[in-house]
C-alpha cells in the first residue's frame, strides 16, 4: 500500500467520524439521509460506482438552524455564508424576521448571524480584502392582480423652484385636478431644485427645467372605483404659498394591476472574521435582483434590479469604491434585465452572456455582447441558439480562465413560459470574431441549472427543472460533469433533492460541492398542492475523491502572493503534481455566480517543495482571496490552501 493510499484510508475513516460527530455540542447532530430504495442504496454505495460517478449526501440542519437559503458565498475562512433574508416568505417579511447562517463544513457547526435588513434577492461579490459586498434587497413583496386592494403606482413629483429643493414626507396626499381622487405616498421623497437654463451665446434666460422626484402612492381607500385610467396632474395637500405653486405631481394610470417587488438601496460588507454585517454608504439607486461585478480598477459595478417603486432601474449603473466605501454613477446608461451575467474580461471589458433572471422588457438589453464600461460601446456576439430562452439560464467561465471560453447552459422562455432549452452554447472570446457554437446537449430542457468549476478543470452541472419553478413536478434529478478538454458531458450520480428557483452551488475547499435551496411553485404534477422551500443542503463528492490514491498533500507556503510573483509550498507529492489552479470563491444566487473562475498557474517541483507563479494580468487575477489546488495525473485535487492576491 502506498503512503498516499494509506492516507486515503485514514481520510475516509476521518470523514466517517466527522459525520457522526458533526454539530456536536450546542448544535446537535447532522442528519444524513440517503435514498430509500434498497437496490438503489446498494448500487450507489459500491466503491466502483462512486469512483465512476461520485456520491450525494444530504445535510439536514436541526430545525432551529434551518432557513430558506437564497444566497450563499464561500468565505476566506472556509466557512459558508447562507443568507435568507425573509426567504421569499411574506410572513417573515411582515414580522421583520430576516435570517443569515454561517456553516462550517469541516467542523459541522452552524451559527445564526443578526441580519440588519431584508437581504432577500440582494446582489453580492467578493472583495479584495476578503469581505463580501452585499447590496440591495427587498422593500416590499409583490402583489398579484386580484390580491391588490388599493390602486397605486408611480407619482412623479415636480419642483419648479430654482432656489431650493423640497422634501415631502411619507403620508403626503396627492389630489387629482381632473379625477379628484386622493393618493398617499408610502415613502418620503426629496425633489431637487429646478435647473435654470441660459443661452450659451447670448446669456439669455430660457426658463427652468423642473427637478424631479419619484414616489410610490396608493389610493386612500380600497376598490376599483378609486383607480384612474389616464394621466392626471396632482396638487400636494398641505403645501402653502410658493411651495404649493411650484410643487405638483403627475401620474399615469393608478390601477389595481400586479405590483412587482420593490428594492432597497442598503449596502453592507460582511466581515468573515468578525462574522458580522458592516453597513456602508447606500447605493444611488434602490435595487432588487442586481448583479455586482468587479471592474478592472477593483471597483464594483452594480447593474439592473427593480427600484423602490418596482420598476426596472432604467440603465443607471453605479460603482462602489472599496477604499471610500461609497457609490457613484458611471455617467452613462445601459439597461439590462435583472441579475444579468456579467464577467470581467482579460482586456478590462465586460462580457454579458445573455443569461438573466427575467424582469424587464423582452426586447431591451437581452442580446449577449462585449461591453466597454468606459466608452459604453457594446459589441454584440452572434450565434446564440435558443436566444429567446435565456431567462434562468446559467453561465460559467470555463477553466482555465486564460482560455476565455464561456458556456451558457439551458434557460427558459420569458416569464412563466413552459419553454426550456436543452442547449449548451460555448463562445471563445479570444477568437478574431467571437460567436457562439452549440456544445453537448443536456437532453432535457433545463431552467435553473447549477454549474460549479472543479479543481481538475471539469464542471459539475446539476439540477434545474423542465418548467417554470418546477411546475408539473418537473425537477431534473440528474447531474453531469463537463469535460472541458473533450467537450463532452458525462452523466454521474443523480442528486437526491430536486433544485429549481432560488438554488445554487458552491465549490468547497476540500474539492466537494454543496448545493442549496429550491423554491418549487407546486409539489405535485397537477399543480394543486403548494410547494415548500427546500431547506436541506446536499453535498456532492466527485469521483476524483474515490480513487485509489489520497488527495495530494499541500501545506505551508505564503498567505500572500503578488501578481507576477511566486510562492513555495510543501508537498510530499510534489513530484506527482500535474497542474495547479487558483480558484476564486463563489457567491451564488438565482443561477448567477460571476465570481467563480479557475486560473492556471505555472509551477515547479523540487523535492518536497512546489513553487507556483501567479499571472500578471490584474483582470485575469482580480485582487482577493483564492483557493490554491494542485492536481495529480489522475485529476485528484489537494485540499485548498488559501492565498491572497493583493
Amino acid at each position: 500500500m502506498t503512503d498516499r493510499a494509506g492516507r486515503r484510508r485514514a481520510r475516509r475513516i476521518a470523514i466517517g467520524t466527522a459525520v457522526v460527530l458533526a454539530l456536536a455540542g450546542m448544535n446537535g447532530p447532522w442528519l444524513y439521509r440517503f435514498g430509500t430504495e434498497k437496490y438503489h442504496q446498494y448500487k450507489i454505495n459500491q466503491p466502483e460506482y462512486k469512483a465512476a460517478n461520485g456520491k450525494w449526501e444530504i445535510v439536514d440542519f436541526p430545525e432551529e438552524y434551518r432557513q430558506n437559503t437564497i444566497h450563499a458565498a464561500l468565505l476566506r475562512t472556509g466557512k459558508v455564508l447562507l443568507v435568507a433574508g425573509s426567504g421569499n416568505n411574506q410572513d417573515n417579511f411582515d414580522a421583520k424576521k430576516y435570517d443569515t447562517r454561517i456553516w462550517d463544513p469541516v467542523k459541522g457547526t452552524v451559527k445564526k448571524v443578526p441580519t440588519p435588513t431584508d437581504l432577500f434577492c440582494t446582489g453580492h461579490t467578493q472583495l479584495a480584502n476578503g469581505n463580501l459586498l452585499i447590496a440591495g434587497g427587498t422593500k416590499r413583496y409583490e402583489k398579484l392582480k386580484g390580491d391588490v386592494k388599493k390602486a397605486g403606482g408611480l407619482m412623479v413629483v415636480h419642483n419648479e423652484n430654482p432656489d431650493k429643493p423640497i422634501t415631502l414626507p411619507a403620508g403626503t396626499k396627492f389630489v387629482g385636478k381632473e379625477n379628484g381622487k386622493t393618493f398617499v405616498s408610502k415613502d418620503p421623497v426629496l425633489v431637487p431644485r429646478a435647473k435654470k437654463n441660459f443661452d450659451k451665446e447670448t446669456g439669455e434666460f430660457l426658463g427652468n427645467t423642473p427637478g424631479y422626484g419619484r414616489t410610490y402612492v396608493e389610493a386612500q381607500k380600497d376598490g376599483n372605483k378609486y383607480a384612474t385610467g389616464t394621466q392626471d396632474n396632482y396638487t400636494v395637500r398641505g403645501l402653502k404659498g410658493e411651495d404649493a405653486q411650484n410643487t405638483y405631481g403627475i401620474a399615469e394610470k393608478l390601477a389595481l394591476d400586479k405590483k412587482d417587488f420593490q428594492g432597497i438601496d442598503d449596502a453592507f460588507e460582511f466581515d468573515p472574521v468578525a462574522e458580522k454585517y458592516i453597513k456602508v454608504d447606500p447605493m444611488k439607486e434602490s435595487r432588487w435582483y442586481p448583479t455586482l461585478t468587479t471592474l478592472s480598477d477593483g471597483k464594483i459595478l452594480s447593474v439592473s434590479g427593480l427600484d423602490d417603486i418596482g420598476q426596472l432601474v432604467p440603465g443607471k449603473n453605479e460603482v462602489y469604491d472599496p477604499e471610500t466605501r461609497k457609490w457613484s454613477y458611471t455617467g452613462k446608461e445601459r439597461q439590462f434585465p435583472t441579475y444579468p451575467a456579467l464577467f470581467l474580461m482579460q482586456n478590462g471589458k465586460i462580457f454579458y452572456s445573455g443569461s438573466n433572471a427575467g424582469y424587464g422588457p423582452d426586447d431591451v438589453g437581452r442580446e449577449p455582447g462585449i461591453w466597454d464600461v468606459e466608452t459604453y460601446d457594446f459589441e454584440k456576439v452572434p450565434g446564440l441558439s435558443d436566444p429567446d430562452m435565456m431567462e434562468t439560464s446559467g453561465t460559467v467561465l470555463l477553466p482555465p480562465a486564460q482560455d476565455e471560453k464561456y458556456m451558457v447552459i439551458g434557460g427558459g422562455g420569458v416569464g412563466e413560459s413552459k419553454l426550456a432549452s436543452e442547449k449548451t452554447r460555448i463562445v471563445d472570446l479570444k477568437a478574431d470574431e467571437p460567436k457562439f457554437v452549440d456544445g453537448p446537449s443536456l437532453d432535457k430542457g433545463t431552467r435553473y441549472p447549477q454549474a460549479s468549476i472543479l479543481p481538475n478543470d471539469d464542471v459539475l452541472i446539476t439540477g434545474g427543472s423542465e418548467d417554470y419553478r418546477g411546475r408539473g413536478d418537473s425537477n431534473i434529478l440528474e447531474a453531469r460533469i463537463y469535460d472541458t478538454e473533450k467537450n463532452e458531458l458525462k452523466r454521474v450520480a443523480d442528486p437526491l433533492v430536486g433544485r429549481n428557483y432560488h438554488s445554487g452551488s458552491i465549490l468547497l475547499p476540500d474539492g466537494r460541492v454543496m448545493v442549496f435551496g429550491s423554491d418549487s411553485l407546486y409539489a405535485d404534477k397537477a399543480n394543486t398542492k403548494p410547494g415548500e422551500f427546500e431547506q436541506r443542503i446536499e453535498i456532492y463528492t466527485p469521483p476524483y475523491l474515490y480513487g485509489d490514491e489520497a488527495q495530494p498533500d499541500l501545506s505551508g507556503g505564503p498567505e500572500t502572493i503578488e501578481r507576477g510573483e511566486s510562492g513555495t509550498f510543501t508537498s510530499k507529492d510534489a513530484a506527482s503534481v500535474k497542474s495547479a489552479r487558483l480558484i476564486r470563491p463563489s457567491a451564488s444566487t438565482h443561477v448567477t455566480d460571476v465570481d467563480q473562475r479557475s486560473i492556471e498557474l505555472d509551477f515547479e517541483a523540487d523535492g518536497d517543495k512546489l513553487t507556483v507563479t501567479v499571472p500578471e494580468n490584474r483582470n485575469l487575477v482580480q485582487s482577493g482571496w483564492y483557493m490554491l489546488f494542485v492536481n495529480d495525473a489522475e485529476g485528484t485535487p489537494s485540499k485548498a490552501q488559501w492565498v491572497q492576491v493583493p
